[in-house]
């Protein structure tokens, strides 16, 4: 009897947490990959109209695919929305960890149908194998983009940078800054590495990138070791910020931070440019999906068809620097920028009417890039295989600029001990001799 007393004491104690929980969203996102005030911080209101229900938002953020996926996977966290990139997605729908996405919104329009069919094709490529999975009910683009070389035109020729193959020019030692992700670096450098099969018609580019050897690893390993003097460091995010500086003279990155550089560095009186070579490059995607363990999925849904309205796009967009998978008349407006002498088709992603846009090329690659695209993928198996291959690359690869902070770091450490050390050897002395006048 106490036991059941106790249980009912408990629920009722839960009951007030849970019902706040109810009207609670909770959102796993990036950093600095939304508007906080024009567009997150009015998705309560907008919900409340749309709905009669009132909903609160916590918001938090993770640095890597890796620690989110770890969270919901093991922790069992109750995210409400997640946004994690094309490969964890994959990885999700594998091990059944998304939930359908509920699009019947009442009286509210369905913006998630204006995402451009080119990204809903791509997505419905990332469907486990018979798996019959429609992707698409289970996750709404987000952003995307490319993977190309941004560099700086003061001390690079962009005919040099035609090919992948300028990552093992020697005129580009200690010069050249690359992402720590091996996935993206692989799914760039396998194009390079079978340019030649490619050409024959021996094999495409989904196929490279999809399907992962061990003779395709090790073809890939054998041009990044042969890079490594001319490689200034690994970074995740510190490469741009070199480039803005003019301190970098390369950086293998994705379009989204070349976009952000480009733009900043202007402003310090810094050229900078992007551009994707010939072999081609992959397209990457993250996508809005709701996590196996969600309480709130229908305020969930709300708000990833709220993040779908062309005019939250925009906002979105403009804030972070990256581009939205929204593809309506009103997103092909504002692409259109006159002041952007050359023009690109874009038909691909706009359909009919966009066959010669004034856009801007890093954010809106021309058809004839795309199609030299192909869509990144978890390595499933293979993981363990690429990351030894990656951790070969690496190596002892330090640039004498990291190195000296290292030791200035190291030092530091050194220093701050022997303070500490002689501090506590005074303190002792102090008390020592307060001991002694006490005695005395």
């Amino acid at each position: 009897m106490k036991k059941i007393f106790y249980s009912l004491l408990a629920l009722c104690l839960a009951l007030p947490a849970f019902a706040d929980r109810a009207h609670t969203l909770k959102v796993y996102n990036w950093a600095d990959y939304i508007d906080m005030d024009n567009v997150l911080n009015k998705f309560p209101d907008w919900y409340k109209a749309q709905t009669g229900e009132e909903v609160e938002v916590i918001y938090q953020t993770f640095d890597i695919n890796e620690s989110m996926l770890t969270e919901i996977e093991v922790g069992h966290e109750d995210y409400d929305v997640i946004c994690p990139s094309e490969y964890i997605i994959e990885r999700m729908l594998r091990q059944g960890l998304l939930l359908p996405i509920n699009k019947d919104f009442g009286n509210t329009p369905d913006y998630t149908r204006l995402v451009a069919p080119f990204v809903q094709d791509k997505f419905q490529q990332m469907a486990p194998e018979g798996s019959g999975i429609m992707v698409n009910d289970y996750t709404v683009g987000y952003m995307w983009g490319t993977t190309g070389w941004l560099y700086n035109p003061k001390h690079v020729d962009e005919a040099d940078l035609q090919s992948w193959a300028a990552i093992t020019n020697p005129k580009f030692k200690g010069h050249i800054f690359v992402k720590d992700a091996f996935r993206d670096v692989y799914s760039v450098m396998v194009l390079y590495a079978y340019k030649d099969e490619i050409a024959r018609g021996e094999v495409t580019r989904d196929e490279l990138v999809a399907q992962i050897t061990p003779e395709r690893i090790a073809r890939v390993e054998e041009i990044l070791l042969q890079a490594k003097d001319n490689v200034a460091g690994w970074e995740v995010d510190f490469g741009k910020e070199e480039m803005t500086k003019g301190k970098a003279w390369m950086n293998l990155s994705w379009s989204g931070d070349a976009q952000w550089a480009i733009d900043e560095a202007e402003e310090v009186g810094v050229e900078l440019r992007y551009i994707v070579p010939e072999e081609g490059s992959n397209v990457w995607f993250d996508g809005w999906c709701i996590p196996k363990y969600a309480v709130n999925t229908k305020a969930a849904s709300y708000f990833i068809n709220y993040l779908c309205m062309p005019e939250n796009a925009i906002l979105n967009m403009e804030e972070i620097g990256y581009v939205s998978v929204i593809a309506d008349s009103t997103i092909l407006e504002w692409a259109n920028d006159d002041e952007i002498e050359e023009t690109a088709n874009l038909t691909y992603f706009f359909g009919e009417g966009a066959e010669a846009v004034h856009a801007n090329h890093v954010l809106y690659p021309d058809q004839r890039v795309i199609e030299r695209c192909a869509l990144m993928h978890d390595c499933g198996d293979m993981s363990k295989d690429m990351l030894d291959m990656w951790n070969r690359v690496k190596g002892d690869n330090l640039s004498w600029p990291m190195i000296a902070v290292i030791i200035v770091i190291l030092l530091g450490i050194v220093l701050f001990a022997i303070i500490q050390t002689a501090n506590k050897r005074r303190e002792r002395n102090l008390q020592n001799k307060k001991r002694k006048i006490h005695k005395a």
